[in-house]
């Protein structure tokens, strides 16, 4: 859909489905930067800068609605709550970065995967698609361990050992909360920085 280095500036909204945003390295890894589900406005940075610094593929079977460069940028003055609706969401994706890099960064694996989790139930929640029993999730070991920078091996460890504790089991396509507040505990976890409410004036 985008590819790292494009110059063609487009948007996208996602209706339904799920995609992933990443970058892949010389030899060929790939790190995922952050995970697209349906009401998020994909492409943002790129359609904002002169290229896009990412690539950007579908997870499972997805629509989108193309949100051309024009519409964007030609009716910021006419649209004062699309312009505040565009600056809530880069307000938020940075929110997410910051956080996304502390679990790279300092969090332990069986941390990093509780916090990953439950800001992927706090996302899901706010467009009906998760509560606190769970939610269906078509990410797979391999997408797990290239947005924790975990290997597959680990990621499975990982999740074991979090069911085995009674917290949480990801099997078949689903998250099942077994302990919804240990959870939060062991990961820390405070949906604040999400901020779900963007400041839109009426």
């Amino acid at each position: 859909m985008l590819h790292e280095g494009q110059i063609d500036r487009v948007g996208y909204i996602l209706i339904s489905g799920w995609a992933c945003s990443y970058k892949l390295l010389p030899d060929g890894k790939r790190q995922i930067v952050n995970f697209q589900i349906p009401g998020d406005f994909m492409g943002l940075r790129s359609s904002m800068l002169r290229t896009s610094g990412y690539s950007l593929e579908s997870i499972s079977d997805i629509v989108v609605v193309e949100v051309c460069n024009q519409v964007l940028f030609g009716g910021r003055s006419e649209s004062p709550k699309l312009t505040a609706a565009l600056l809530w969401a880069a307000a938020r994706d940075t929110a997410m970065m910051v956080e996304h890099i502390v679990n790279l960064g300092r969090r332990d694996a069986r941390t990093r995967m509780a916090h990953f989790l439950l800001e992927l139930e706090a996302r899901l929640a706010l467009v009906g698609l998760a509560g606190k029993a769970g939610y269906r999730c078509p990410l797979t070991q391999y997408h797990l361990g290239d947005a924790l920078g975990l290997s597959s091996v680990h990621v499975n460890r990982v999740l074991r050992d979090l069911r085995e504790a009674g917290l949480v089991s990801f099997q078949a396509g689903k998250v099942e909360f077994l302990d919804h507040r240990g959870l939060t505990e062991l990961a820390d976890f405070d949906p604040a920085y999400l901020d779900q409410t963007p400041r839109i004036a009426a």
